[in-house]
């Protein structure tokens, strides 16, 4: 028996009858969410690479495996302190891998895992999508602050 109250008017029907998912942009029903979702595959890439100096210091351990007093010389306006604190973090999302090794001092040998690695193909997929927008906005900046130092309105 249908209840009258409960029925659509003719043309409504229920959002997800009627979404048509880009399959090129949400391939698999975990990107089918209406609000971020810990596990949509966009949203644990972007984790992945946030915060920052992130990129640049995942970026130097494609290299392969290096040492904190390594990494401070590539990066050398990289506080020790942030350093630490990312290399925490790539550790903790499971992205990188720590070897120490005794002696005095200790040496320390940061290494990305296999998922660290794979993140390869988006920072080289980033870099090339932020050279193009750079291209189509006529700009060296994309975020519309002006560039430090630069003091016009």
């Amino acid at each position: 028996m249908r209840h009258a109250a409960s029925e659509q008017p003719l043309g409504i029907r229920h959002q997800t009858e009627t979404h048509v998912w880009d399959a090129e942009l949400v391939p698999g029903p975990a990107g089918r969410t209406r609000r971020p979702e810990a596990d949509c595959p966009v949203e644990v890439a972007l984790a992945a690479v946030s915060g920052r100096w992130t990129t640049l210091l995942l970026r130097e351990l494609m290299g392969g495996p290096r040492g904190f007093t390594e990494l401070r010389a590539l990066l050398p306006e990289l506080s020790p302190k942030v350093l630490s604190e990312r290399l925490h973090a790539l550790r903790a999302r499971g992205l990188v891998t720590v070897e120490r090794h005794r002696g005095f001092p200790v040496r320390t040998r940061y290494e990305l895992t296999e998922a660290g690695r794979a993140l390869r193909a988006l920072l080289v997929e980033l870099y090339a999508t932020g050279e193009h927008l750079l291209s189509l906005t006529g700009s060296d900046r994309v975020d519309g602050d002006p560039a430090p130092g630069n003091t016009e309105a």
